[in-house]
């Protein structure tokens, strides 16, 4: 096969670039992760040539037994993975599985409840702008102002007075466990499906991390990246009885022909999630958060709701720098070769494009191999660096000691260049 780099020089020396810079810097965007060689390699495959069009043994296109061996054997890992009752994972994106749901249950105008975007929740849990908050009307909880935690008891007399047609529980920066029993409870009382949105999570689900929404839940949607170290995708898990109109909402509802590459790598990955090796991983994910969390609360960074129970932490730049935005501080760190992401705080006074916060994850680097002793450095680093005011000569020594860090803990998918 020929060489990609000498047919194509320029496309070829992007990818290059962005390998360099995932090797020389540290990955803390919560949503970001490493996948394995195997999952890679299943992604770049000749899978990608493939339409097919429907579910296996029911294809508008011939030649598709090749595909419905992947997709059955993705289907069958994630029901065993997850202990659930039927799995679809031909869903591109989490926001396009979260679109499947609301049209498989839902009538335009119907109302969804789920967390507000600027508490923690995600555009598709009802931003106006999104689909969810387009065509449907949308209630939002918040999270209390004295904890910064999710109060069970105001959300069901939000759900009592509503009347929701789905409560969606879940979040995009919402760093303690979630009580998918109480949402459940909730959801019954008012006659509610209810949805588990647990993109972030997943992989600690699956790796005994975090409790798992399946056994109460009508619907799971999830992401297959982060947490979960797969190809960028999503699947949906459901109750038996919902499968029909699920997979009927994927396609031809809102999607085409899925993208049979992903698929296998989606199988590649959840095969991986299933071992040993990676409860550990999810075990050590929640550590290194702890980790983080504690080193910056020792250097006077203020965390919401104080701390972690899962792998990301947000930190309220304004507890030090009252004028210091989330946007600026950002850029900053990325600067320094430590990649986050500027993030809105509960009842920010600032709009999203500023923001008055930073989320850092754990997922990234501890697939690369490092573990609390390691958040303690990038702690410091990260406190040396917003202490700095942009000073370049402070970014660019923590750059340097970075990128002696990374040298140490090579990308997994690039051990081998």
């Amino acid at each position: 096969m020929a060489d990609g780099s000498q047919i194509d020089r320029e496309a070829f020396d992007i990818l290059a670039a962005e390998r360099r810079r995932q090797r020389d810097s540290l990955e803390l965007i919560a949503s970001e992760n490493h996948v394995s060689p195997a999952v890679l390699q299943a992604a770049g495959s000749v899978l990608s040539d493939k339409y097919a069009e429907g579910y296996p043994g029911r294809r508008w296109y011939r030649g598709c037994e090749v595909a419905d061996r992947a997709e059955q054997l993705a289907i069958d890992r994630a029901k065993a993975l997850f202990a659930a009752e039927h799995a679809n994972v031909q869903p591109h994106c989490g926001t396009g599985a979260n679109i499947a749901v609301y049209m498989a249950c839902l009538k335009p105008g119907e109302t969804i409840m789920g967390m507000d975007l600027a508490h923690g929740g995600h555009l598709s849990h009802g931003m106006p702008s999104n689909y969810s908050g387009r065509y449907h009307q949308v209630v939002s909880y918040t999270v209390r102002d004295d904890d910064e935690t999710l109060d069970m008891d105001a959300i069901r007399d939000l759900a009592r007075k509503a009347r929701p047609k789905i409560i969606v529980c879940g979040a995009s920066a919402y760093p303690r466990t979630i009580d998918f029993a109480a949402f459940a409870e909730i959801a019954g009382e008012v006659g509610a499906y209810l949805m588990a949105d647990i993109a972030h999570i997943a992989g600690l689900v699956a790796g005994g991390a975090h409790p798992s929404p399946v056994p109460v839940s009508d619907f799971v949607t999830t992401t297959t990246h982060k947490t979960l170290r797969g190809p960028r995708g999503a699947m949906i898990l459901c109750k038996a009885k919902y499968a029909k109109a699920i997979d009927a909402a994927v396609f031809p509802g809102v999607q085409g022909g899925p993208f049979m590459h992903d698929i296998l790598a989606k199988a590649v990955a959840l095969a991986e999630a299933a071992t040993d090796a990676f409860a550990a991983y999810a075990r050590q994910v929640v550590a290194n958060a702890q980790a983080l969390a504690e080193a910056l609360l020792e250097r006077n960074w203020r965390l919401v709701t104080g701390g972690t129970d899962n792998h990301l932490l947000l930190v309220d730049l304004r507890s030090r720098y009252e004028d210091l935005t989330g946007d600026v501080a950002s850029g900053w760190l990325a600067d320094a070769g430590i990649v986050a992401n500027k993030n809105k705080v509960p009842f920010d006074p600032r709009p999203a494009a500023s923001a008055s916060g930073v989320r850092f994850g754990t997922p990234a680097v501890t697939t690369r191999g490092m573990a609390e002793t390691h958040m303690t450095r990038i702690a410091e680093w990260i406190d040396q660096v917003l202490c700095s005011a942009g000073d370049a000569d402070v970014i660019g020594r923590v750059r340097d000691q970075v990128r002696a860090l990374c040298e140490t803990f090579p990308v997994p998918n690039q051990r081998d260049d």
